[in-house]
């Protein structure tokens, strides 16, 4: 079976590296919030190209600390979209606030702008847009109608590592930005882990505060905080793997272009690329209105496609009650069509070639 994703691929890849990298931690006995925790943190945050950064828990946990330090809270809105995992509605509704969901657009499968100007209420506090699968929103569009109505823009960059929209990277376009460090994630770690960037120092000192019991001196609570923290471990792996995900990306793209030549006649649909941004292909996704066939055709073949995301937020148990007046036309749609093909730095051009042999032949 060819696999959608393979993170033990990743760590075979860098793994006298990565091995290294742990027994050094395990042989000097500082944990948590250690040198390696911030060494990454100012890694990645010249990375992407902003001033600060922050390791915490989980993207999860990245999304409801960077709502909490912009001041969101019970009585406020939140704009975002039910085409995305469940986790960026979670982190709102934790934070206290309403989600409020929009429609994608149906070529990026990223919030449309109009949808999301047209659900801005009194109420409304900040939008999360989500650059899903890799694909940057439209932030040039999100950003100007945020700036206009006085709203935080926070980014869900979980699926984003790398990405660009022109030369920016995915998490300095808006005020804060969340990342997940999920194992299959472009940039993985081996555990949960998350990460909150931004430019303003602020907001980055109410991170801090918050992600560890408000503490500004141990065992001394400023304010309300909890406890959120990237551990060493995992940030001594992720500082190894962060010197690759450039590269990683690049064999990512690599890939994706050989399999658009490869299915320019496939009875699917492709993925879209939005003008001047830079897809970080953390999952590439076709669409077929056959989606049922098309799976049990794959899997038959020995092919282990995946389908990100099954079931829109509206239409869980937990969140129905979100669900707006005419529901989400376009991202109910693409619930019922889309499929993850694999893609993964470490996935041979003759499996994506074995791939692409089984979509052509699919009924």
């Amino acid at each position: 079976m060819i696999p959608c994703a393979d993170p033990r691929a990743a760590y075979l890849a860098h793994k006298p590296e990565i091995d290294k990298a742990v027994m050094t931690v395990l042989d000097g006995g500082r944990y948590i919030l250690g040198e390696n925790v911030t060494s990454f943190e100012a890694e990645f945050a010249s990375f992407l190209g902003t001033r600060h950064a922050a390791g915490v828990g989980s993207g999860t946990d990245a999304l409801h600390v960077a709502l909490r330090a912009c001041g969101v809270g019970p009585g406020d809105e939140v704009v975002t979209v039910a085409h995305s995992a469940v986790a960026t509605v979670a982190a709102i509704a934790r934070s206290g606030a309403r989600p409020v969901l929009v429609d994608i657009d149906r070529l990026s499968y990223t919030m449309d702008p109009d949808r999301f100007e047209q659900a801005i209420t009194p109420r409304t506090k900040a939008v999360i847009p989500v650059h899903l699968y890799g694909q940057p929103a439209d932030m040039s569009a999100i950003v100007a109608i945020a700036a206009r109505r006085g709203l935080r823009v926070i980014e869900d960059c979980a699926q984003a590592h790398g990405a660009r929209d022109g030369d920016r990277r995915a998490g300095t376009l808006g005020d804060i930005a969340a990342f997940s460090f999920y194992p299959t994630k472009n940039l993985g770690a081996f555990g949960d882990g998350g990460l909150v960037a931004t430019g303003d120092a602020d907001l980055l000192r109410r991170v801090r505060l918050l992600r560890e019991y408000g503490w500004e001196q141990r065992y001394v609570s400023a304010s309300e905080g909890w406890n959120t923290r990237l551990d060493e471990l995992q940030a001594a792996v992720l500082r190894v793997k962060l010197r690759t995900l450039d590269a990683c990306n690049e064999r990512r793209s690599a890939l994706a272009a050989l399999y658009r030549r490869l299915l320019v006649d496939a009875p699917v649909t492709l993925p879209a690329e939005r003008l001047r941004s830079t897809h970080a292909y953390h999952l590439f996704v076709v669409r077929t209105p056959r989606r049922d066939a098309f799976l049990q055709h794959m899997y038959r073949e020995g092919i282990g496609v995946l389908v990100h995301y099954p079931v829109p937020i509206h239409h869980q148990p937990a969140y129905r009650e979100l669900a707006p007046a005419g529901g989400l036309p376009e991202t109910e749609s693409a619930a019922r069509q889309v499929v993850s093909l694999p893609l993964f730095p470490e996935l041979a051009e003759e499996d994506v070639q074995r791939v692409a042999a089984a979509v052509l032949s699919a009924p």
